[in-house]
């Protein structure tokens, strides 16, 4: 029987120290060892055991709702959303581009028999189409294979710029396809815009991200004459007010466990 047992390897490159680090930082994890831990004091008839339990289960359903999303993304601050107007104040200028940034792509699905962008990169792209649309700019697109996207075989360029190009009819102008993080999309993506007479870039990324991508790009923008417009994307009107906005669904979990991700990276200066 143990001749059949496939071996496991224990060694723990940089990626899976990473992977195992973010399991036990994201929630749910913490919020379930808190569980564990006052169940375990109530359970010994220990102080505070009923109320930390109770903690721990309330916050494990506030983690997974779009309300707590909203606060956590309102509580970390960052850019607002372009307006019409300052879309448009964009148009007729003639050394601008729009400059996408990867979050993280499929390797591979069924129905297209191809690789294809998560959610966060899928929403990204759309409104980087959108936006390059309007303003007449062209675009671009930053993201290769992550640290801890070891199942990727093609960076996450080659699978958008194929989507870029078919599904939406808008050919990429420059695609990077080396970085690993959003410091490397900075310092790879940039100096070929600025190279190409590029003067201003409008930045496109998720809200949550948007601040540590704006600290990382405008460390590199500033050496080469470029300003950073920063076009957050995924940003709610309201997510108060109504009563599924305080109820757990997929949309509020993921959210949540992207605004806690973006945080820790934010610290880490990463």
């Amino acid at each position: 029987m143990s001749a059949m047992m496939p071996a496991v390897s224990l060694h723990l490159d940089y990626s899976g120290f990473k992977t195992l680090l973010l399991a036990a930082a994201l929630p749910p994890a913490p919020l379930l060892l808190l569980a564990a831990w006052g169940g375990w004091r109530l359970r010994r008839g220990r102080r505070f055991g009923g109320p930390l339990l109770g903690l721990a289960l309330a916050l494990i359903w506030l983690s997974a709702t779009e309300a707590a999303g909203e606060l956590l993304s309102r509580a970390i601050g960052g850019p607002a959303a372009l307006t019409r107007n300052q879309v448009n104040a964009l148009k007729g200028r003639t050394d601008g581009a729009v400059l996408v940034l990867g979050g993280g792509v499929h390797r591979h699905l069924p129905e297209y028999d191809a690789g294809a962008p998560k959610r966060l990169t899928a929403e990204r792209l759309a409104y980087g189409v959108w936006l390059a649309r309007r303003t007449g700019w062209p675009l671009a697109f930053s993201g290769g294979i992550g640290w801890t996207a070891t199942e990727l075989r093609e960076p996450e360029a080659g699978i958008v710029a194929r989507v870029a190009a078919e599904d939406y009819g808008l050919p990429l102008r420059w695609v990077e396809s080396s970085s690993r993080d959003t410091r490397e999309n900075a310092s790879n993506s940039l100096p070929p815009l600025a190279a190409a007479g590029v003067k201003q870039v409008v930045l496109v990324t998720d809200d949550a991200h948007m601040r540590r991508a704006v600290r990382a790009f405008e460390a590199v923008a500033a050496p080469l004459g470029l300003s950073i417009v920063p076009a957050p994307v995924g940003l709610r009107d309201d997510a108060l007010t109504r009563f599924d906005d305080w109820c757990p669904s997929v949309e509020g979990f993921a959210r949540v466990r992207n605004i806690v991700y973006e945080t820790l990276a934010w610290w880490a200066g990463r």
